[in-house]
């Protein structure tokens, strides 16, 4: 198979290296980016001549067309908002198509392409990263185990390993993405019906072994399409991102003072972005590229044959030494990557423009998990 990777950043690396060393199957990979020299970059890294590297605008969509054909899945790692028209492209090119999300208005869109996406008789499957991704699928995964589920619980974070400032805190993916996570409202079902809470909210302690106090919170996003899916099936399902014990009080200072503000305010004559200000300091002064850890955990409450379970998946993931990639990187691209190889293949339950936890299987998905060596605990 030939699948193509938009995007040369983090994340774009991660899905090529997975695409080349954990996927027999794979034929040829292309890496387009706007920059050539960070797609050349990746290629290099790699070390392999299956792998193309390519420019491309993705904001030209004739071009885009042009590079899509003749792949067989392609996955979007570049801004969110550049992934209806991405999708749209895949149509008109019978390209199955993967992202790693980031909006739920924009997700909203895609999944509106679904009548088109079966004529095509492709997959489209946005918000397919770690959180919303991979849990959204360990989600179903876990609900599945029992008669009647009542709660889930999902928890994520990116930690690094040597924190080295006050927020405790390393740059793993777009500081765009961040400070959404951080500003829009989180979709959570409570009570049985969907509703919207505030993000940094709802502060409550966890633990994991051998870690520092740690603390979990409201953010946006992490839910993706899994209140629909679950509406009328569970109580509770909420999704809080995990920090080190701290972390929210300081950055939502920084919001209540509007830094995360977009309306732009008038310095010296000069019109400026608040946000886009705040962006450009968090990449300059916070690490990043150092060894992180991915922290993931689901609950699930429920009945099986009559009696109440509780069932906890755990994951601790750490930077891989040997490859260079971090823990992020794993956890968000690989997931990607394999999801773009199930559709290539055939190898999932539906066809169309569908959320993962419907289209994926998941008892396949946990196995190429395992495979790469990232590990589910149960308990």
């Amino acid at each position: 198979m030939k699948i193509l990777v938009l995007g040369a950043g983090r994340m774009g690396h991660g899905a090529v290296y997975d695409l080349i060393h954990n996927s027999p199957q794979v034929e040829l990979v292309t890496i387009a980016d706007f920059d050539l020299k960070k797609a050349d970059a990746v290629a290099n890294a790699v070390g392999t001549d299956r792998v193309i590297a390519h420019h491309i605008d993705v904001s030209n969509y004739v071009d885009v067309v042009d590079l899509m054909k003749n792949h067989d899945s392609a996955i979007s790692c570049v801004n969110y908002w550049y992934n209806v028209e991405l999708s749209k492209a895949a149509i008109e090119t019978n390209t199955n198509f993967c992202d790693l999300g980031g909006n739920n208005y924009i997700v909203d869109a895609q999944l509106a392409l679904d009548d088109k996406a079966k004529d095509a008789g492709i997959n489209i499957i946005p918000d397919c990263g770690l959180a919303p991704g991979m849990v959204s699928i360990l989600a179903m995964h876990g609900a599945k185990r029992f008669d009647e589920i009542d709660e889930i619980h999902i928890r994520v974070g990116g930690l690094p390993q040597h924190p080295k400032t006050l927020l405790e805190y390393q740059l793993v993916f777009s500081v765009e993405g961040l400070i959404n996570e951080y500003i829009e409202v989180a979709r959570i079902i409570r009570d049985g019906k969907i509703t919207e809470v505030e993000s940094m909210t709802e502060i409550e302690s966890l633990a994991f072994e051998g870690f520092p106090p740690l603390e979990a919170f409201q953010t946006s996003g992490g839910t993706s399409t899994l209140p629909d899916t679950f509406l009328g099936k569970i109580k509770e399902l909420d999704y809080k991102t995990i920090r080190y014990a701290g972390h929210c009080e300081k950055f939502k200072t920084m919001i209540d003072l509007g830094l995360c503000s977009s309306e732009e305010v008038m310095i010296d004559y000069v019109k400026i972005s608040p946000r886009k200000v705040l962006g450009e300091l968090l990449q300059k002064y916070l690490p990043a590229d150092e060894p992180d850890y991915v922290l993931v955990r689901l609950e699930f409450f429920g009945k099986k044959d009559g009696a109440a379970k509780r069932l906890r998946f755990d994951i601790v993931d750490r930077q891989d030494e040997q490859t260079g990639l971090s823990a992020m990187m794993r956890t968000t691209a690989f997931p990607a990557s394999i999801i773009a190889q199930m559709m290539a293949t055939g190898d999932v339950l539906m066809r169309g423009a569908t959320p993962q936890e419907k289209a994926i299987d998941s008892d396949k998905f946990v196995t190429e998990l395992a495979r790469r060596n990232i590990i589910i605990k149960e308990s």
